[in-house]
């Protein structure tokens, strides 16, 4: 059986938009080749721009501050060169914590068992919001429970989503770093 179709379809991400997915081409392939994985990349700030890149560790041990600090450097140097972002801006290297953002359709299925709130960019079933278990992925689709239901949400159509802090969460992560 031939897999390759499962794999491409996995790799669909949503980590960023607009100028900060111009951002995320150019500093991908360095972060990628120092075996992290973007997680998100924001610009924007109020009073000053900050560019917000959050990744994580491919083998998923917890993220340092050696790991944060190497990644900054490595975006500096590229952002200096290519210049993609024409005002000032402070960088911030972060991991994603524990309740984390699911921008990626991996982590739908990495995450499955676990708490979720979802938004979709339009009304499924006369609402946007779904809080409840996920499920992991059936094709495209993103799969969880709401209010005992399951619920199939196309990738495509969710705008946010992010695992929810639970005592369970808090357990499981504790037992990985162990």
């Amino acid at each position: 059986m031939n897999d390759a179709p499962e794999k491409a379809v996995t790799k669909r991400a949503k980590t960023s938009e607009g100028l900060a997915a111009r951002v995320e081409e150019l500093i991908a392939p360095t972060i990628e080749d120092m075996d992290y994985d973007i997680v998100r990349v924001r610009l924007g700030g109020d009073r000053r721009t900050v560019l917000q890149i959050m990744a994580e560790r491919r083998d998923e041990a917890a993220m340092t501050v050696e790991d944060c600090a190497d990644i900054s450097r490595a975006v500096a140097a590229i952002l200096d060169v290519e210049d993609p972002i024409s005002q000032a801006y402070e960088l911030e290297v972060s991991s994603p914590g524990l309740d984390r953002p699911l921008t990626r359709l991996t982590d739908f299925e990495r995450f499955a068992g676990f708490e979720a709130k979802v938004e979709t960019s339009m009304p499924m079933d006369g609402r946007r919001r779904f809080s409840g278990r996920l499920l992991g992925v059936e094709g495209e689709n993103v799969m969880l429970t709401v209010d005992g239901q399951a619920v199939s949400l196309p990738f495509e159509d969710i705008a946010k989503a992010k695992l929810v802090l639970t005592d369970e969460l808090i357990a499981a992560h504790q037992d990985a770093q162990h």
